[in-house]
């Protein structure tokens, strides 16, 4: 039966016969179980770029619902083969991650970034969305908060207690500017800075900014790079244009460390962003301006806009993979006005870009932007059972004197090894950002390891523990104290590294848990 609907693998390429597969109208292509695409029985599956398991194994269904059809097929990557004849035997291979993508000239943008939340009512969502960015904040930033003349005085009483802290900056129009020209109002306040437009209906988690500075900067030609959501249209994942929710089984932070440790790599490009939560690059408005505040006073299509006029300008704009962003939507307009804002939005838009939508398509469904759902789905599943016995757990880089640590901070956290190699700074923030090492822990090493981590570590926004002269980790005293001992000791080092090492450390608060 496998030989009758698998008809060809060139190591890249693959065909089946979708008549002989089935009658349904369309048919699930998985790999190693998990759901790459959904396609049409009679359009063959085109060209690999590379493994989306990131591995050279590859195990092929094709189902109708829950029906299987035929056999599976396990095929290697790169190595051409019989159809429907297997190239591999044993267990399917836990998802490894992606290499990394060509080295390109690094392009570090501003020196900080400025988080601009516009804001209208909903306290609540709006509490949220601030105490997360000031928990999970780690590079260096700035808050800048426009509450737009909100008539519920809940928000004014929010606001008031972050007035005068310090990196935050708090502005209160007098009368309603509507959503675009707050933002400008933000963006203008941010002087040189780079810029994430956040909307106040959101929630961050671990590593976000670090990780889409990351992105940015790892390529000159990117304009700007837009979150994933669980509620976010077309940058929802893993199903587009749907409510996505996270696990139940996991809390927001857990899910956004598993897609930091398993989609890095995963950076999609689309002809536009998503001002839900947008890092766009201070040169980008430099170059092209800001949001066109007449055309799209509500938003909805702003962004979308000043996307296409800076592609024009040679820009292109990226999605982070590995960056999930919790979104509520419609809270300040309510879905019906939402839907009447986008309609207006879209005809402008198709008014001034004939071919957007065309190359919205062409994006959207590539490649690319299938492995990113593939991984995620694959992530969420806990296809691979990394997470059966502890859920998503901070990454710490463990030198090989605090190797003596391990077991005792095994249950807190994912303990990782330094990997032998160059010991320059940038190779080592590269190591800690591909990684998603949140956390450093130095005990006793030598200096020529020590200095470069240090400032590796601060330009990777990650947490620095040293405790090589604490007086319990201290040798001979940590070999005496019980294991629960060390691991509650280690855990106040990390606690206060993780809160210092805050943008808004006076106001960090919550577990880094």
């Amino acid at each position: 039966m496998a030989a009758q609907v698998w008809r060809a693998w060139d190591g890249r390429r693959l065909e089946w016969d979708g008549a002989a597969a089935h009658a349904a109208a369309e048919i699930d292509l998985c790999i190693d179980g998990v759901v790459f695409e959904r396609t049409r029985r009679d359009a063959p599956y085109a060209q690999f770029d590379f493994a989306p398991s990131g591995c050279a194994e590859l195990e092929f269904s094709l189902r109708a619902g829950t029906e299987l059809l035929g056999a599976p097929w396990r095929v290697l990557h790169g190595t051409p083969a019989a159809p429907g004849v297997d190239q591999w035997q044993g267990p399917v291979h836990a998802m490894q991650p992606l290499p990394p993508a060509p080295a390109a000239p690094r392009d570090s943008g501003a020196a900080r970034t400025a988080i601009v939340v516009p804001i209208y009512n909903s306290p609540q969502l709006v509490q949220r969305c601030i105490a997360a960015v000031l928990r999970w904040t780690r590079a260096p930033a700035r808050l800048i908060l426009i509450d737009d003349a909100s008539p519920d005085a809940g928000i004014g009483a929010l606001l008031a207690r972050y007035d005068g802290a310090e990196h935050i900056l708090v502005r209160r129009n007098e009368r309603n500017l509507g959503y675009t020209r707050s933002s400008n109002l933000g963006i203008e306040l941010a002087a040189a800075d780079d810029v994430v437009l956040l909307n106040s209906d959101t929630e961050v988690g671990p590593c976000w900014l670090q990780a889409l500075r990351a992105v940015a900067g790892a390529d000159a030609g990117i304009g700007t790079v837009t979150a994933v959501s669980d509620n976010a249209g077309a940058f929802s994942v893993p199903e587009l244009e749907q409510y996505c929710p996270i696990p139940e089984r996991w809390t927001l932070p857990q899910a956004q460390r598993a897609l930091l440790q398993h989609a890095g790599g995963c950076v999609p490009e689309l002809p536009t962003g998503n001002g839900f939560c947008m890092f766009v690059k201070r040169r980008m408005f430099e170059r092209v301006g800001v949001l066109d505040a007449a055309a799209f006073p509500s938003g909805y299509g702003e962004e979308n806009d000043l996307c296409q006029r800076a592609e024009r300008a040679g820009f292109r704009h990226a999605i982070a993979g590995n960056v999930l962003v919790r979104h509520a939507r419609s809270a300040s307009f309510g879905e019906a006005r939402r839907l009447e804002l986008g309609a207006q939005g879209m005809a402008v838009l198709r008014a001034r870009y004939p071919d957007y939508e065309a190359k919205v398509g062409a994006t959207l469904f590539g490649f690319t932007r299938r492995v990113l759902d593939y991984r995620v789905r694959r992530i969420y599943a806990d296809r691979d059972h990394r997470y059966a016995a502890l859920p998503p757990r901070p990454r710490v880089l463990l030198t090989r004197g605090a190797q003596v640590f391990a077991a005792a901070l095994r249950g807190s956290f994912d303990c990782r090894s330094l990997h032998d190699g160059d010991l320059h700074v940038d190779a080592l923030r590269d190591q800690l950002q591909r990684r998603a090492i949140e956390f450093v822990h130095l005990h006793g090493d030598a200096e020529a390891l020590a200095a470069p981590l240090r400032a590796a570590a601060r330009g990777a926004g990650v947490a620095l523990v040293d405790s090589t002269h604490d007086a319990l980790l201290g040798e001979p005293a940590s070999a005496l104290l019980p294991a629960a001992r060390v691991a509650a000791q280690c855990l106040t080092l990390y606690r206060d590294a993780w809160r210092a090492s805050a943008a808004f450390a006076p106001l960090c608060d919550g577990e880094f848990g």
